[in-house]
């Protein structure tokens, strides 16, 4: 009776089998790639501003503190977007007749606020708390980037849950002193790990992973 495969059979199955599983492995890793692509999380993309305003210039230029402008930071989930009278405290003086600046002194004039293009955004069914981050010991820089060297602010980081929960599970590799939240260059010290467990204990800080804490 002739036989029904050839004796190359089982080694064309195997090498088959080796190619689907590379395939399908490899259009997994392509798709996990993707969704942490700049391209979805909108990552390093510069967005248009009614006014481009520079942090560089403000932060790095004028020594201006966070928390002039993002002034419930400390007490709320929101960090707050100034409104224009916070502007007009300074440009009322500077740059008072700049044709950059009219959006803002029309602003102020017509008591009609700023339409500020968001560019940290997160979903609605997320909540994130800045108050309570601030709080523990997490720096401005280590989410939103050196703001004081942005031209032009963007997003640094995926803002996905996967970045959040590398934070949340490990929070000795990201906490410093609260005297340096606000701090742009800080840089941790050679022994962060060290300094981050005794800082873990310190500021109480729990490792918080269930979904309700960011879903509610």
């Amino acid at each position: 009776m002739a036989q029904t495969f050839g004796r190359d059979a089982n080694t064309v199955f195997l090498v088959s089998l080796i190619a689907l599983v590379l395939v399908v492995g490899g259009l997994i890793g392509l798709a996990y790639g993707v969704q942490g692509s700049p391209y979805v999380t909108r990552a390093f993309e510069y967005r248009e501003q009614p006014v481009q305003f520079s942090h560089e210039r403000h932060v790095a230029g004028n020594g201006i503190d966070c928390r002039y402008c993002h002034t419930s930071v400390e007490t709320s989930a929101f960090a707050g977007i100034p409104p224009t009278k916070t502007c007009m405290n300074c440009h009322s003086q500077v740059f008072a007749n700049s044709p950059y600046l009219e959006p803002v002194r029309s602003s102020f004039r017509e008591d009609k606020p700023i339409e500020w293009t968001r560019v940290h955004d997160l979903p609605d069914f997320v909540y994130f708390d800045h108050s309570i981050h601030v709080a523990k010991g997490v720096g401005c820089s280590t989410c939103h980037g050196r703001v004081d060297l942005m031209p032009l602010m963007l997003q640094v980081s995926t803002l996905q849950m996967q970045w959040c929960l590398d934070c949340h599970r490990n929070p000795e590799k990201f906490v410093r002193p609260r005297e340096a939240v606000y701090q742009m260059d800080y840089q941790p010290p050679a022994d962060q790990l060290a300094l981050g467990t005794k800082l873990v204990a310190e500021y109480n800080i729990q490792r918080l992973t269930s979904c309700s804490i960011c879903h509610r």
